[in-house]
């Protein structure tokens, strides 16, 4: 998997995943939606450890910096 987040993507999708996650064990948010957005949440969390997301693979998007030192 090459890498295709840039560090500022990462931190959003934590806070964001912390956020949600905040909303869900304080009872705000419920039910289904709450269920989906805690798993969104989950998925945040791992892509953003891993540094690739694979929707950005398929629209053909990167937010990672390129390395003009190789090549």
């Amino acid at each position: 998997m090459k890498k295709n987040m840039g560090n500022i993507d990462r931190g959003i999708r934590v806070i964001v995943a912390i956020i949600i996650a905040a909303l869900y064990f304080t009872g705000t948010l419920t039910g289904t939606l709450g269920i989906v957005l805690l798993v969104l949440a989950a998925v945040f969390v791992l892509t953003s450890f891993v540094s690739f997301c694979p929707l950005y693979t398929i629209f053909g998007l990167s937010t990672c910096p390129v390395d003009k030192t190789k090549g």
